[in-house]
């Protein structure tokens, strides 16, 4: 089966699912319209920004949005007055008319094709939306979002955690037992090794000499011991260096046996990329900044990464990473989504990745930090480091909405 069957497939499931259930009454898939849309920003320099879809019978599902400025007022002034009245389980044409030539801006540009390009607010808007309609449908519909995503073909989904040094990283497997850990250089301030440098104020697209070469292989190395063998390391770059210092990189990585290095290059360069891939043994990992299908694309089709990284929160939202794990499987490609999220954010893209055959790792970048994982119900991984994906009706996760009232930015009327 090609991709176009698969998800031509998919949709008409969805499509006689929704007929089905609708047939059955009310309680199984009430008629609702969405009265509003609804999006804030929390204060204290959050990056996430959350959004709510209400219906005319109270029923509401929550998403999340990342990486964004302004993405909080596309949804509030854009959004929310061109859906009102829409049916919320229409999901595949709401975001259809999103895409395309649906008039929903006042007194500005007439069509979404001039204002969202392949990412930036305007996806991460439809993204964080999107996720909420996917929350609201499996609570009208009472099943979880992935049974709407074609069922699951695993109930607990494997994570990756962060660490700073090797201290950390042994706290870290310690307290969690999780088997992978992501590792970066500017996880912590590196002016140390920045001012050794030709050109010591630079911080992006950096041309490493020998010394500097050999701190980040010295910092990688330091993790290993720490660790030993049987965890795996993945080194996060940050889109940081050219072309020729990623490959000598990761040349002198490659007794590490890391499991990626991640973005050495900007990932807006395929050819970069695939330059780096081509010239080493390292796997070669990048998504989070590469936006919907249409991005991911050249990608796959050059076979520039070993393993792609979308991020629910602003490459489409949930359908559209589902899309893009299927675009990949047909090349043999791993997924391992990114996430900077809450765990109401983590958990959605927890619901893909137990749909997702090709799925590799999930991040949970926030999962020790009380300042993220506070803002919702708890959230917590089992004794084996795995993620369960939650069982009830939509995503499974609710805010915690006090906690999230008293952070909101006062600009924004609290959801």
């Amino acid at each position: 089966m090609n991709r176009r069957m698969f998800l031509g497939q998919a949709a008409m499931a969805y499509g006689a699912f929704l007929l089905r259930a609708r047939g059955q009454g009310t309680s199984h898939a009430p008629n609702l319209k969405i009265r509003e849309i609804r999006a804030i920003r929390l204060r204290d320099g959050f990056n996430s920004r959350f959004v709510r879809v209400y219906t005319d019978e109270g029923l509401t599902g929550t998403g999340e949005m990342l990486d964004t400025v302004g993405a909080e007022y596309i949804v509030n002034n854009n959004f929310s007055p061109a859906l009102a009245g829409r049916d919320p389980l229409d999901i595949e044409g709401i975001l259809f008319d999103l895409w395309g030539w649906k008039h929903l801006s006042v007194g500005g540009s007439p069509s979404p094709l001039f204002m969202r390009g392949m990412g930036g607010p305007y996806l991460t808007a439809m993204s964080g939306v999107e996720i909420a309609l996917w929350d609201l449908a499996g609570k009208a519909l009472n099943v979880p979002v992935y049974q709407l995503l074609g069922g699951r073909v695993r109930d607990k989904v494997p994570i990756y955690l962060h660490a700073a040094n090797g201290e950390v990283a042994k706290s870290v497997i310690a307290k969690t037992k999780v088997k992978a850990l992501k590792i970066g250089i500017d996880y912590s301030p590196d002016a140390w090794t920045l001012k050794k440098g030709w050109d010591p104020n630079k911080l992006w697209g950096l041309h490493l000499n020998t010394e500097q070469l050999d701190d980040v292989v010295n910092f990688v190395a330091s993790i290993r011991q720490a660790v030993g063998p049987k965890y795996d390391l993945a080194l996060e770059c940050h889109a940081r260096y050219d072309v020729e210092t990623a490959i000598q990189l990761c040349h002198l990585l490659e007794p590490y046996r890391l499991i990626w290095v991640e973005e050495p290059v900007p990932s807006d360069d395929v050819e970069a990329m695939l330059r780096v891939r081509n010239a080493t043994r390292v796997p070669i990992a990048a998504g989070e900044n590469i936006y919907s299908r249409y991005g991911f694309r050249p990608f796959l089709e050059k076979e520039a990464l070993s393993v792609i990284q979308p991020d629910v929160s602003k490459t489409g939202g949930l359908l559209e990473t589902r899309k893009i794990a299927a675009m990949a499987e047909t090349y043999s490609i791993p997924i391992a989504p990114h996430g900077v999220a809450s765990p109401l954010a983590t958990m959605a893209a927890a619901h893909v990745a137990a749909a997702t055959p090709n799925l590799m790792l999930l991040e949970f970048t926030h999962y020790v930090d009380e300042a993220w994982t506070s803002l919702t119900e708890p959230v917590t991984l089992d004794e084996e480091g795995y993620l369960p994906v939650r069982n009830g009706p939509g995503i499974g996760v609710a805010l915690n909405e006090d906690v999230m009232r008293a952070r909101t930015d006062p600009e924004f009327r609290p959801l």
